[in-house]
């Protein structure tokens, strides 16, 4: 069974809570390291460190931890997604982990789960000591993916409008405007469906993820552009994915564009699968441990 420490390390905003596993290699002597991106407003304990385990029993020493305003973290407003101020926490990530005396080299890789992809891909391009990428389930969008997923211009323009009247709100008074993360019921919310991993207790719904949804990132959201990410990133990417799960079009193109060498692995499963069930998770988890072995 891999071992797990508890940290904690400096980000930009505020101490970061993190869950480092290490493999029974680690023990003995300095392994691989790898940093887990989770998905958007999510919290370690519900996807990040299930990837995390999976990767230490397969000999790494991998590190999961809550992005700054996020779970145990530090930071204010809570619940804000930021894709600049989780890129840099996860160069913070980096630093602590190529530090740890479990950790035998300088450099490391990263795994990004979902929205994590975007984050992850934005610090490979950017920190030379990403030695190399994996990529499970990504979504990885550019603006006319955002117009295809939020009701064309117009949805986009409004979600904007929204964000902009939210952080004028929160400029002048301090309180934050939130919006469920996940609600059938509310079409305001970030994804207004009833999504059963983040529902339900046993899967994503735990106590220390609050569903809420900072409504003025939707402007920094919507205008992401990952696949414009992808010319910069030159360390070796995987991308693991499926055509029932999230816009696999964003991911065949971001492929076609990376600088370095790029696989892809196609296989089956919801965007939810890879979340938290065995298969989709245990393949991932196989196809990543082998594409780390190869590049770090």
């Amino acid at each position: 069974m891999p071992t797990l420490e508890q940290v904690s390390f400096p980000g930009s905003a505020g101490k970061l809570a993190g869950h480092l596993f290490l493999s029974d290699a680690a023990v003995t002597g300095p392994v691989a390291g790898v940093v887990i991106a989770g998905t958007w407003t999510s919290v370690k304990e519900q996807m990040a460190d299930r990837y995390a385990e999976e990767l230490a029993r397969r000999g790494f020493a991998a590190l999961a931890f809550d992005f700054t305003g996020y779970g145990a973290s530090d930071g204010e407003p809570r619940d804000y997604e930021s894709a600049e101020l989780k890129t840099r926490d996860l160069r913070a990530a980096v630093d602590f982990l190529t530090a740890h005396p479990a950790v035998g080299e300088r450099e490391a890789g990263l795994l990004g789960v979902c929205a994590g992809a975007m984050y992850a891909s934005a610090a490979a391009a950017e920190d030379s000591r990403v030695r190399s990428l994996a990529l499970v389930a990504p979504w990885l969008h550019d603006r006319r993916i955002c117009e295809e997923n939020y009701g064309g211009p117009d949805g986009v323009a409004a979600k904007k409008a929204a964000a902009a009247a939210a952080r004028r709100q929160y400029e002048e008074t301090g309180e934050v405007a939130y919006v469920p993360v996940v609600s059938g019921s509310d079409p305001d919310a970030a994804m207004p469906f009833d999504i059963d991993f983040y529902l339900d207790p046993e899967r994503g719904g735990i106590p220390g993820w609050p569903n809420r949804y900072a409504l003025m990132a939707w402007s920094e959201w919507l205008d992401l552009d990952a696949v414009a990410v992808a010319p910069r990133v030159t360390a070796p990417t995987l991308l693991v994915h499926s055509e029932d799960a999230a816009i696999p079009d964003g991911a065949r193109r971001f492929h076609a564009a990376l600088a370095g060498a790029g696989d892809f692995l196609w296989t089956d499963g919801s965007q939810f699968d890879f979340y938290d069930q065995a298969r989709q998770v245990g393949l991932a988890a196989d196809a990543v441990s082998e594409h780390f072995a190869r590049t770090l």
